[in-house]
């Protein structure tokens, strides 16, 4: 299928996920606008990537997810940059679990926590989805039927809770909690929103240790970087999707293509149910465009 003529921004460009994906998009036709904190990285992979086209296929710049006022000229930029117009948005800058309080507290006061890795992983994704969510109600379907469309990446640690991973979790929990809640909201508006919720992927990320990879590998822990690629892919075009946590679990599962449609938990009671519903009738009207 063809999505030549078609747009997209990504946050964290420059490496691991982001980079594999931007190269994916451009093969496929599709022009990029990466952003990132590592403005000479983006725009190194720009310029290897237009090489190869043989054209001005992906533009860099420089921004920092966690600064409202970054992300919106970064946007602003592309938008463009781009004609105007941007069918795919990819929030997937992000970091590693870093300690948030110090191990050894004083005796007297009280040390800031560190919140760099919920700055990044958390509120970084939620402005990109915001600026994308605003840019797509201003523009008309496209050819697929559709106004725009985001995939964020999580983890499987927004799944399953890792005890020494606090914040990284946290943050990963509430992206998976934003998709499944506002990825059902959207698709009246012609907009879906989805996140890939992956394990160990070789990206280079720095986690402090430098045989990380290694002993996650013996493990068979390590999810194919492909895998994640064949399900950004199948969420192009006409694919009407929205609300999903793509998982990308280690070891066997029956789709070969290494991914599954994670469920959500199971009601307790009945009631448990009707609440939901109750509560999702009487706050719909805050997120309701209006004219």
């Amino acid at each position: 299928m063809s999505y030549e003529g078609q747009t997209a921004y990504v946050t964290g460009g420059a490496s691991g996920i982001a980079r594999a994906l931007t190269t994916m998009l451009v093969e496929k036709g599709i022009k990029v606008y990466i952003a990132d904190i590592n403005k000479q990285g983006a725009e190194s992979v720009a310029q290897e990537l237009n090489n190869k086209a043989g054209s001005r296929m992906v533009s860099a710049v420089g921004v920092d997810v966690t600064d409202w006022d970054s992300q919106v000229a970064g946007f602003e930029e592309a938008i463009k940059a781009l004609g105007g117009r941007i069918d795919y948005v990819y929030p997937i800058a992000g970091i590693a679990e870093v300690s948030w309080l110090p191990n050894r507290p004083k005796q007297e006061g009280f040390v800031k926590p560190n919140l760099s890795v919920w700055d990044i992983d958390g509120t970084g994704v939620m402005y990109t989805c915001a600026l994308a969510v605003q840019q797509f109600r201003r523009q008309e379907p496209n050819k697929f039927g559709f106004r725009g469309k985001i995939a964020a990446v999580s983890s499987v640690r927004g799944l399953y809770s890792v005890p020494s991973m606090p914040i990284y979790c946290a943050a990963k929990f509430g992206v998976v909690g934003f998709v499944r809640s506002f990825g059902k909201h959207l698709p009246k508006e012609q907009i879906t929103l989805n996140a890939m919720c992956p394990a160990i992927v070789k990206t280079g990320i720095n986690i402090g240790r430098s045989d990380w990879y290694d002993k996650a590998e013996s493990l068979n822990l390590i999810v194919k970087m492909e895998s994640l690629l064949n399900a950004f892919g199948s969420l192009l075009g006409s694919s009407g999707v929205s609300g999903e946590c793509f998982e990308f679990p280690p070891g066997k599962i029956d789709n070969p293509q290494g991914w599954i449609l994670k469920p959500q938990n199971e009601y307790t009671t009945p009631e448990s149910e009707v609440h939901v519903r109750y509560s999702d009738s009487q706050f719909a009207h805050q997120h309701d465009p209006v004219d």
